[in-house]
């Protein structure tokens, strides 16, 4: 397990008398890639801006490498950062703008105009020291920011939404780009954005928040595999969710009873479930199987297409069933599912459900 560099420890944030984000735990590791997810408002760059210095909280503490650096002004916090409009000073040079941060710590003029052609080779943008950033294209510019927080050597590189100013090809291209120099500099990285699947490109780990508080926190894989919650489960990925109740739970399973009479087996997503406990059997499209005909064993859900959209490598089914419930499956573009109609029958043979509770 790599030691960590950065911890937030009860960080709370009062706006007058509305609580903007907390309390807030949570340690990054050396050369770990975290993201801070999670919908508009929900105090993702409001935990980066405590973090980066640039606001104060109203209760906690900041610690960067044992240090506690909660009091301190952000350019004495040994962290780049970059932001969304990347913050570029449009009369300065290439060159004098990844050179700012190094001038203010009053370098040797020499070690600067090394360290500026060093990274802006490593950034991939070597020439371009004499242009000024409207000469530059917006990927470029996003590269110039982050030569910018990056040439100064941080501790810690806090990035808050860079890709977002960049259409959705240079968007994806700029994400394994970005990825590749950070593991290549073994840099720890903080990264916030609104967009799951930038978070889960990149991350090592996920903090995803909602209403300023942590809503769950773990890989990618935990976090679509197992949420703790009916929120992260529809704001990770698309979600089937069925309200049922408990009839037996043994720790290991549980079963729910659901409409129609139907009974399946789930992994509970935490402890606790108790017989006759309202809950719900969340399973993800991909894991619902479709049949043209009536499969012998039992655990299957009659229902007809009531959508069919061909996307290329995917077929996207909508199922409407008894009780009305209506499920969405993703499967392979392959004969057997594009044969499949509009208004036909099919039975569903739910895979790997999970058991969530049913929260408030």
């Amino acid at each position: 397990m790599a030691e960590d560099v950065l911890t937030l420890t009860g960080i709370v944030k009062h706006y007058g008398g509305v609580l903007g984000v907390g309390p807030i735990d949570f340690s990054v590791g050396k050369g770990e890639f975290l993201s801070l997810l999670g919908p508009s408002g929900c105090g993702k760059t409001t935990t980066l801006h405590i973090i980066a210095g640039l606001l104060t909280p109203s209760a906690g503490s900041v610690t960067l490498a044992g240090r506690d650096i909660t009091a301190l002004d952000p350019p004495r916090r040994d962290m780049g950062v970059v932001f969304q409009n990347y913050a570029l000073f449009p009369h300065k040079t290439i060159f004098d703008n990844v050179a700012f941060g190094l001038r203010m710590r009053r370098m040797p003029r020499a070690e600067i105009q090394t360290r500026v052609r060093r990274m802006l080779e490593t950034v991939g943008l070597p020439g371009v020291e004499g242009r000024l950033p409207e000469q530059l294209s917006g990927g470029q510019r996003q590269r110039v920011a982050l030569a910018r927080a990056l040439v100064i050597e941080p501790t810690v590189l806090l990035l808050d939404e860079p890709l977002s100013n960049l259409d959705a090809v240079l968007r994806k291209r700029m994400r394994q780009e970005l990825r590749d120099l950070q593991r290549r500099l073994g840099i720890t990285t903080i990264f916030v954005t609104h967009d799951q699947d930038e978070a889960f490109e990149m991350s090592d780990r996920v903090v995803l928040l909602n209403l300023g508080r942590i809503e769950q926190m773990g890989s990618p894989e935990a976090l679509y595999d197992m949420p703790a919650s009916r929120f992260v489960a529809e704001f990770i990925g698309e979600a089937n969710l069925i309200e049922g109740r408990v009839v037996e739970a043994n720790g290991v399973s549980v079963w729910l009873d659901l409409p129609g009479g139907l009974v399946i087996s789930a992994t509970p997503s935490r402890p606790g479930f108790k017989s006759g406990d309202a809950a719900f059997a969340l399973i993800r499209p991909e894991r619902i199987e479709l049949s043209a005909t009536r499969p012998e064993s039992g655990g299957v859900i009659e229902g007809r297409i009531a959508k069919r959209v061909f996307s290329g490598e995917l077929m996207n089914f909508e199922i409407e069933a008894a009780e009305g419930i209506r499920l969405l499956s993703t499967k392979p573009s392959l004969p057997r599912f594009r044969d499949l109609a509009l208004g036909q029958t099919v039975w569903v043979i739910p895979e790997d459900c999970r058991a969530l509770p049913k929260e408030g």
